[in-house]
């Protein structure tokens, strides 16, 4: 009925025709036109179209008038850049690294001006003395918060703006005050000489601050110690040969106390806020009294400590290399440091030679500052820390009872060769314990060590004959030292 020609004509026209595109169709059309016109659309759909459309033209207008201005080049960039963890410096003599150096040197410039100088705290005292009232119980002269506006005024009117910030109340209750609500104008007068004697040692600091990041390394805070040596009335016979080595003995304590992660750099607020500073500053004084060597070899910035320290320094360093063996550093005290505490001075604090041998190692002269920084400051945390790294055999963070033992066996052994009574070690260990109470039983830590406030003594117990002899006989000694004056009252 159906022949096979027909078949295949049929099929072939079914293979030859193509669906039209979407957009030749009608409803297509219509149904874009609709959507288009947003007549299909909710409010928030519309209002989407309509942010999109303003903000388009809103970038259209900026793109074009940047066209149109051109390209404005740079002129600023950062001094330090982060790339890969890594700092790049401006170079050298670059326009980036003047600009910085400029625009440094006139912020500190005007930070310098508007301190007080030393005619502008003379005027301030004057001024504080003329209107101030006389306590008649004490004959302390003081004044309440009236008078202190009206020297504000005074002060203001002969000095200028720049006493002002002194004069604000928040300053005035920093101070204790008396039944009738009155300040002392002394310790006033102290606040405002130590507040700008501290900003002027931050601006010459930063003055000496290269890289501008708040830091000081050695070579920076001995360009400031140097600066400093003129006006110092206890350093100015200081030779001028000797001048160097001083700045270096100096140096050593800021960077032993403010750098406790030995990074060779020391951050400038807390040498500024640090005990050294003022230790140092001291030496303006002008002391008509006597004074004996002892009493000048108690600070460590004196100029009879400084000598004290470097020949010490020479006298145990045998072989004139500059630096100190285990075996020349055994002489140190007068040979009563312990052999073991020797050992792991030179384990944990002395850097080894550059053939690695142990015999290479040897102690320059900064780590012997830091040695004797250490063994002279005791009691504190800076001290009692590089200590405890001795202390600590192991390296575990803490001592246990067979590390006494083995820390005091040589202690033991030196105090029977000087004659001394037998003792029995588990005594000492027990009283150590005892002294320490540590917050484990079993071990004592760093922390321990400074909350029992006896860190100092427990360490000397352990690696100094003659620190256990002071501790042994410590009554004996309290009750000499209270004999003097008895017999000069006498």
């Amino acid at each position: 009925m159906y022949s096979g020609s027909s078949d295949g004509e049929s099929h072939d026209t079914t293979t030859q025709r193509r669906i039209p595109p979407a957009s030749s169709m009608l409803w297509v059309r219509n149904l874009r036109r609709y959507i288009g016109s947003g007549a299909g659309l909710g409010s928030e759909a519309l209002m989407e179209l309509e942010t999109k459309r303003i903000l388009l033209e809103i970038f259209k207008d900026k793109q074009q008038k940047s066209q149109e201005a051109g390209t404005i080049p740079s002129f600023y960039k950062k001094a330090w850049l982060f790339y890969s963890n890594k700092m790049f410096k401006p170079e050298e003599g670059s326009i980036s690294q003047r600009v910085q150096r400029l625009a440094k040197y006139r912020f500190l410039k005007k930070q310098s001006d508007l301190l007080l100088n030393s005619d502008d705290l003379a005027a301030m005292w004057n001024c504080l003395r003329e209107n101030c009232v006389i306590d008649d119980g004490t004959g302390a002269e003081k004044m309440n918060y009236e008078d202190f506006c009206h020297i504000a005024s005074v002060c203001t009117e002969q000095i200028g703006p720049k006493c002002r910030r002194f004069f604000s109340p928040s300053n005035f209750m920093k101070f204790e005050k008396d039944e009738a609500g009155r300040i002392a104008i002394l310790p006033f007068y102290l606040y405002v000489m130590r507040t700008v004697s501290l900003t002027q040692a931050r601006i010459d600091m930063s003055e000496l601050d290269e890289d501008s990041d708040g830091f000081l390394q050695s070579q920076e805070m001995e360009s400031y110690i140097s600066g400093l040596i003129p006006n110092l009335a206890q350093l100015r016979d200081m030779p001028d040969a000797f001048t160097n080595m001083y700045c270096r003995i100096a140096s050593q304590k800021f960077f032993f106390f403010c750098d406790p992660h030995r990074r060779g750099k020391a951050c400038i607020k807390k040498i500024l806020l640090s005990n050294c500073l003022q230790e140092l500053m001291e030496l303006h004084q002008e002391s008509e009294e006597e004074v004996t060597d002892t009493e000048q070899a108690e600070n460590w910035f004196s100029l009879t400590s400084a000598q004290r320290i470097c020949d010490m320094f020479l006298a145990l360093d045998k072989d004139c290399s500059g630096s100190l063996s285990k075996q020349e550093l055994k002489e140190y005290a007068d040979g009563t440091l312990t052999e073991i505490f020797i050992e792991r001075v030179f384990d944990e604090h002395v850097r080894r030679g550059k053939s690695g041998s142990g015999n290479s190692r040897e102690m320059d002269f900064d780590s012997f500052l830091d040695f004797v920084l250490a063994l002279e400051n005791k009691d504190t945390p800076e001290g009692l820390t590089y200590l405890f790294r001795c202390l600590d055999l192991q390296g575990r963070g803490f001592l246990t009872t067979a590390d006494i033992h083995s820390l005091f066996r040589d202690v033991h052994q030196k105090w029977i060769e000087g004659g001394n009574y037998e003792l029995c070690i588990e005594d000492v260990r027990d009283e150590i314990w005892d002294m320490v109470k540590p917050s484990d039983p079993l071990k004592i830590t760093l922390d321990d060590l400074l909350g029992c406030k006896q860190g100092g003594t427990v360490a000397s117990m352990l690696i100094d004959v003659r620190g256990f002899w002071a501790h042994d006989n410590r009554e004996n000694l309290l009750q000499e030292e209270e004999e003097p004056p008895e017999e000069e009252s006498q």
